[in-house]
C-alpha cells in the first residue's frame, strides 16, 4: 500500500483526525507508533515512516504509544471500500478466522495457498496474517484491562491468545508494560464484568447521522431476536463458540456496547460484527464530500452528515429474512419472521429479563421445518425453504470476505431470488459502499422527488450504496409528512 510521505507528515502537523486509522507513524527515534492526530510533539521528518496498519509498526518492532492510543482507533475505510485480497483477508482476521482455523483455514476459505495470501499480505501492508492477527488480539486485550475488572487470565482467553505466557509476553511487547500496569495507568471508569457480560466503547469517525441508524434498527427490529427501547437496541445473534445479546446505544464519539457472552473467546467477532451492521469504519467525510458535488444531493447530505450504510450481523439470517419480506412491508415482514422465530428458533434467557429470548432459526432448521409454519404464496414459500437448503448443504456461502461479484452469481443462480433480493444481501453481507439499489420502488420514488435520473450513476461510484440510504430517506421522510 503506497503511502505519500508528504500527504501524511502535512496530516501529522495538523494532527488531522480524520487520518486516523488510515495509517499509522512510526517514530524511530522513540520506538514507538502513534495515530495521525496525538498530541505529543510532532516528530521531525527525518525521524519518522508511516505505516498503512498497527500491525506492520508492531512487525517492525515498534510500541504502542500509550498515549493516543494508536490501536483504538476506528478500522481504516480500506478494507471496506476495496474488495481485493488484502480486504477480504483483514474482514476475516477481524472476525477471528485465525484464532478458530489457523493461517491455512484462512487461506483456503479465501481459495489461496497459505504462502501466496501471506506474501500478498505482507507486501501490501507489511504484516503477515499472523501478525495482523496477533494485533487484533493484543487491541483486545488491552481494551478489556483498562476497561473491565476482568481477571487477567479471562482477559488472555477473551483475546484469543492460547496461553497466559503467550498473553503476558504479546502484551509487553506491543505496549513495552505489563497487563497490570496497563491496567493502573488506565484513566477510565472501569465497567465490572460478571458471569460473561462485558461493556466496550466502539469508536468511529464523526459525523454520524444516529437518527438514521436508530430508524434502521427499529424499523427491521424482529421481536424474539432483536428489541429497540428508548435509543437501546438489543438482539441475540450467534457466534463461532455460542450465543450472545448483545446491547448498543450510540453516545457522542463511540457506540456503547454491553455484550453477554456465553463464551468470553466470541468477544472479538461479536465485536466484528457489531461494527459490520454498524458501518463505523466507514470515512464519512469522504463519502459525504464526494456525494454533495451531486446538487441534488447535497441539500440532503448536509441535513444528514455522516449517515451510513448498515452492514448485517449474520449473513445467512439476512438472506432468509429478506426472502421473507419480498414484496410486503416492513411490519408485516416482522410478523411473519416473528412467527418463524416462535415456532423454530433456539430459545435462551435474556440476561435483564427483556423480550430477547430466542435466536433466529439455523438454515438447517428452516430447511427442514419451514414448510410448518411458513405462509404465503406456495412458491415463495418453497423458494425460502430451497434457499435454507442450500445454505444448509454448503451449496453457498456467505461470509464478509466474499467478492461481491462471485456472490451475486451465485445468489442469482439460487430460485426465489431474484436482481434486488441478491443486490441487497451483497450490499449489507459485505458492507458494499458502492451498490445502486436502482429497482428498489422506495428508491426509484427517491430519486423521482429529485429528479434523479438512475441510469448514469458511475459519477456517485464507489460510494452507491451510501446514494441508495439518501434516495430510501428522502423517500420515507416525504412519505411520512
Amino acid at each position: 500500500m503506497e503511502l505519500d510521505f508528504d500527504r501524511c507528515y502535512r496530516a501529522v502537523s495538523a494532527r488531522d483526525t480524520r487520518f486516523d486509522g488510515q495509517f499509522f507513524t512510526a517514530v524511530r527515534t522513540t520506538g514507538i507508533y502513534c495515530r495521525p492526530s496525538c498530541p505529543a510533539t510532532t516528530p521531525k521528518a527525518q525521524n519518522v515512516t508511516f505505516v498503512p496498519t498497527a500491525a506492520a509498526a508492531q512487525h517492525e518492532g515498534y510500541r504502542a504509544c500509550r498515549r493516543c492510543q494508536p490501536d483504538a482507533t476506528p478500522g481504516s475505510p480500506r478494507w471496506n471500500i476495496h474488495s481485493d485480497l488484502t480486504s477480504r483477508a483483514m474482514r476475516l482476521i477481524s472476525d477471528g478466522a485465525v484464532e478458530r482455523g489457523g493461517v491455512d483455514a484462512l487461506a483456503d476459505t479465501l481459495g489461496y495457498s497459505t504462502r501466496q495470501l501471506t506474501r500478498v499480505l505482507t507486501t501490501e501492508i507489511g504484516a503477515g496474517p499472523l501478525a495482523l492477527a496477533r494485533a487484533h488480539r493484543a487491541h483486545t486485550a488491552r481494551t478489556l484491562i483498562q476497561t473491565t475488572d476482568m481477571s487477567m487470565s479471562d482477559i488472555a482467553f477473551a483475546s484469543g491468545f492460547s496461553s497466559i505466557r503467550q498473553f503476558n509476553d504479546t502484551v509487553r511487547e506491543v505496549f513495552a508494560v505489563n497487563p497490570t500496569t496497563l491496567r493502573d495507568e488506565a484513566t477510565r471508569q472501569k465497567t465490572i464484568s460478571s458471569n460473561g457480560t462485558v461493556s466496550v466503547r466502539l469508536p468511529y469517525r464523526q459525523p454520524l447521522d444516529t437518527g438514521w441508524l436508530e430508524w434502521f434498527l427499529e424499523g427491521h427490529a424482529v421481536p424474539g431476536i432483536e428489541s429497540f427501547e428508548n435509543g437501546l437496541y438489543r438482539r441475540s445473534l450467534r457466534l463461532p463458540h455460542g450465543h450472545a445479546v448483545v446491547g448498543m446505544r450510540f453516545v457522542d464519539g463511540y457506540v456503547e456496547a454491553t455484550l453477554s457472552l456465553m463464551d468470553m473467546r466470541d468477544l472479538a467477532p461479536a465485536v466484528a460484527r457489531i461494527r459490520h451492521l454498524l458501518d463505523l469504519d466507514a470515512d464519512p467525510e469522504a463519502v459525504d464530500s464526494a456525494l454533495s458535488e451531486d446538487q441534488a444531493l447535497a441539500s440532503n447530505i448536509a441535513a444528514h452528515r455522516g449517515m451510513r450504510a448498515p452492514g448485517s450481523i449474520d449473513g445467512e439470517e439476512l438472506l432468509l429474512r429478506t426472502m421473507i419480506g419480498q414484496q410486503i412491508s416492513l411490519r408485516a415482514a416482522a410478523t411473519h419472521t416473528a412467527r418463524l422465530v416462535d415456532a423454530l428458533g433456539d430459545h435462551i434467557e435474556d440476561p435483564l429479563g427483556g423480550t430477547v429470548t430466542r435466536l433466529f432459526p439455523s438454515a438447517a432448521v428452516i430447511a427442514e421445518r419451514g414448510h410448518e409454519v411458513l405462509t404465503g404464496p406456495r412458491a415463495r414459500v418453497s423458494s425460502i425453504i430451497g434457499v435454507a437448503d442450500a445454505v444448509a448443504s454448503g451449496k453457498i456461502v456467505l461470509h464478509p470476505a466474499r467478492p461481491a461479484e462471485e456472490l451475486e452469481r451465485d445468489l442469482l443462480a439460487l430460485k426465489g431470488i431474484g436482481p434486488w433480493t441478491a443486490r441487497y444481501v451483497v450490499m449489507r453481507t459485505l458492507a458494499d459502499p458502492d451498490v445502486l439499489l436502482d429497482t428498489d420502488l422506495v428508491v426509484r420514488q427517491g430519486a423521482e422527488a429529485l429528479g434523479l435520473s438512475l441510469k448514469d450513476s458511475d459519477r456517485w461510484a464507489p460510494w452507491r450504496s451510501y446514494v441508495s440510504m439518501h434516495l430510501w430517506n428522502i423517500a420515507l421522510t416525504r412519505r411520512a409528512a
